[in-house]
């Protein structure tokens, strides 16, 4: 997948974030010397190819009283994993859910789940509602808590990237 000089503007231009205004689509193509339409179809084309993969509201959850926080990492039969991770990602307190290869001995785990709350009993709680959803289909299971973020940003491109 390639893009020219008018996406890669676009991509630099909104990779921090898009402006705070009743417009934001028109703010970025007065920068860019573009117009409104312009940006708005531009920026669909990526994502219709796979470029951008989603344009979304990113709220620190810190501030917001969210801070028990914990990814969930979950040992699963491989050929259920890929089900039993659409089905964990499906949940609404799950921000996000992936698969990532085992590093045995010392890590058996291949499903991971991001688990919201506000403390870590509630946090717990819907761990046990996860346990409860994957069944004897989960050998075993831990979870890690956050302490802090370390990172709130997507991809950046270098200028020459």
């Amino acid at each position: 997948m390639t893009i020219d000089a008018a996406d890669r503007r676009i991509i630099n231009a909104t990779q921090g974030g898009l402006p705070l205004t009743s417009e934001p689509y028109a703010e970025i193509a007065g920068w860019l010397g573009m117009s409104e339409a312009e940006v708005i179809d531009r920026l669909a084309a990526m994502q219709a190819r796979g470029i951008v993969r989603r344009v979304a509201l990113a709220p620190n959850h810190y501030a917001l009283g969210v801070t028990a926080n914990g990814m969930s990492v979950w040992d699963v039969a491989d050929d259920r994993a890929e089900d039993l991770g659409a089905r964990v990602g499906a949940l609404d307190y799950v921000s996000h859910c992936y698969l990532r290869p085992r590093a045995l001995p010392d890590w058996p785990y291949n499903l991971f789940a991001m688990i919201h709350g506000r403390t870590r009993a509630e946090v717990e709680a819907k761990r046990q509602e996860i346990a409860a959803l994957l069944g004897p289909d989960s050998r075993t299971s831990d979870i890690l808590y956050s302490t802090r973020i370390l990172k709130k940003t997507g991809l950046r491109l270098a200028d020459g990237g």
